[in-house]
């Protein structure tokens, strides 16, 4: 490959004059032994960062389908204690706040006898 080294100086002094001195220098004209550490204890403290997240990461297979165990230990309310089953579908947030129960389950058990509910009727099993 032959460079045209009238090309690259033009190109340097483009830059330089658009984008500032900063634009042409050589990066390691700044680095020094004290940047060399910083950057070591920088990169290992990520490391460490990056390995924790990755230890929370874990998968647990639910019903079949595989979901991160971070969210399972959340206070997130999506399992339906009356039909068994995990639901995804953010209609349900509103039964799942007030009834403790998926929207199927509403309609099948609560909807129109909410007085009901609210006594402390369950279906049977439940």
């Amino acid at each position: 490959m032959n460079k045209d080294l009238n090309y690259i100086a033009a190109l340097e002094k483009a830059m330089k004059e658009q984008y500032g001195d900063i634009s042409v220098q050589n990066p390691k004209s700044e680095w020094n032994p004290e940047k060399q550490i910083k950057f070591l204890e920088d990169s290992k403290e990520l490391l460490k960062k990056e390995y924790s997240a990755e230890s929370t990461r874990e998968k647990v297979d639910l019903d079949g389908v595989l979901i991160p165990k971070k969210l399972i230990n959340r206070n997130n309310h999506r399992y339906c204690q009356y039909c068994d089953s995990y639901s995804f579908d953010r209609n349900d947030d509103v039964y799942f706040t007030k009834f403790d129960c998926c929207n199927k389950c509403f309609v099948k058990y609560i909807e129109d006898r909410e007085e009901r509910w609210k006594n402390g009727w369950r279906p049977n099993g439940a």
